[in-house]
């Protein structure tokens, strides 16, 4: 599998048995037992403030003792009443950021209880039974357009299937799903769980996906309007910032996007190259995914190299600890400034960053660092506004979505305001839905 232009990036570094041990659950599910002793640290606290710290507001205290009651259905439907994809936050959201950072437990004895575990042990309960638990209200007459299958489009979609409209869902993936299919560290989502969580919700009815379908020409925001009666646009951020140095250009040089959506879809992990020497740019999350699933792909040696400090890292600590315990080296103030090699990335060349009178700008003392495989991980962006008003290079919106054009909404990571979070997204997409109805019905 060896190229002649990238010698150090092969195939195979590891056998099947190992890459299945390494990309195994990250957390186990907890059992009846484990759920029922976690369930009995929360304090049920009348005014809690791991409710407020989760954006979709969902009752913990209440699901929790659901659960430590034996009544882990009721649990899942707590959750679910606020986040449809309660599922999938239960494995990928930043709990020890939010709710769990929140915890009066956290607070008091420095461990949390562990709201994350027991909200995915709740809604696995009820979505193991295969049975969607919602029921479609009186058929309104109205349709609406959904463009983006991802957490912010499905949200908006179930809710919306839930009040009794009709909903078509456009997505340029092959699949549907958006980030949670395509773009979270396969060890957090395992078992295919997006396809499911994506089969399970679309089983209210009254919801149809049309893939391979991007807003553009062939499908304008334009011809959506006149056809539906409200559009939403949950389109994410689909373009990659580029790495503005010499030689990035090199073969072994990539986004860190497609490498974890390449990993995501791959049938056989053996068969997915990997360099001996992985070197990601980048603070945030997707920077982490890619360097730890590059360690369990087996290269030899990965390093972050990020270029301000670590408390300025978007990375939760735990994200960064996660990193370093499977090997992963993190750099701080550090900085790219080229990509040696002869026609393919053999070192990167990096320089120290300090801040002064405000300003992050390089030092002059560089370092480098043997690289045949890099991945810049330094953001997303926008790739079409449809003629919207734009805020900081995102849709800009008001209220619940609405944006510059009427009966057009927007929300998840294409609109500004919130923070890039799948949890954010979900809330995005239901209090649109529930705008777009409250618009749709009036004088009915």
């Amino acid at each position: 599998m060896n190229s002649p232009l990238t010698p150090g990036i092969a195939a195979n570094r590891l056998d099947t048995q190992t890459l299945a041990q390494n990309f195994a659950d990250l957390h186990a599910p907890l059992n009846p037992h484990e759920a029922a002793v976690a369930a009995d640290r929360c304090y049920f606290c009348h005014d809690a403030p791991c409710i407020t710290a989760c954006p979709t507001d969902i009752d913990i205290p209440l699901f929790i003792r659901q659960i430590a009651t034996g009544t882990p259905e009721a649990a899942a439907m707590t959750i679910f009443d606020q986040n449809i994809l309660g599922g999938m936050c239960a494995r990928v959201c930043p709990t020890e950021d939010l709710c769990e950072q929140a915890c009066v437990r956290e607070m008091a004895e420095g461990k949390p209880v562990e709201i994350g575990r027991l909200q995915r042990y709740a809604t696995d309960r009820l979505m193991d039974k295969g049975v969607m638990p919602y029921t479609r209200a009186t058929a309104t007459g109205k349709r609406v357009a959904v463009v983006g299958a991802g957490p912010a489009g499905l949200a908006c979609a179930h809710r919306l299937a839930m009040l009794g409209h009709e909903v078509t869902i456009y997505d340029a993936k092959p699949k549907a799903g958006g980030l949670n299919e395509y773009g979270i560290a396969a060890y957090k989502s395992t078992d295919d769980f997006a396809a499911k969580e994506v089969a399970w919700l679309c089983s209210i009815g009254g919801i149809t996906i049309e893939n391979g379908k991007a807003l553009g020409a062939a499908l304008s925001l334009d011809g959506l309007a006149d056809d539906f009666d409200a559009v939403f646009l949950g389109v994410g951020l689909g373009g990659v910032n580029a790495l503005a140095v010499d030689g990035a250009d090199k073969a072994g040089v990539a986004d860190a996007v497609s490498f974890i959506a390449d990993l995501r879809q791959a049938d056989d992990l053996t068969r997915l190259p990997v360099g001996r020497n992985v070197v990601v740019i980048g603070g945030g999350m997707t920077a982490v995914d890619v360097a730890v699933q590059s360690k369990l792909l087996g290269a030899e040696t990965v390093t972050i190299a990020y270029r301000r400090g670590r408390e300025a890292m978007s990375a939760s600590r735990y994200e960064q600890d996660l990193a370093a315990s499977n090997g992963v080296k993190l750099m701080f103030n550090v900085m790219p400034k080229a990509i040696h090699g002869n026609g393919a990335a053999v070192e990167i060349e990096l320089e120290y960053t300090a801040t002064k009178d405000g300003r992050l700008q390089g030092t002059g003392e560089t370092l480098r660092l043997p690289a045949d495989q890099i991945y810049r991980a330094i953001g997303q962006t926008l790739t079409t506004d449809a003629g919207l008003t734009l805020d900081g290079g995102k849709i800009a919106v008001t209220g619940a979505g609405r944006t510059s054009r009427a009966r057009v909404w927007a929300g998840g990571d294409c609109a500004a305001g919130g923070d890039d979070l799948t949890v954010t997204a979900v809330a995005e997409g239901r209090d649109a839905a529930m705008d777009i109805h409250a618009t749709l019905m009036e004088g009915a």
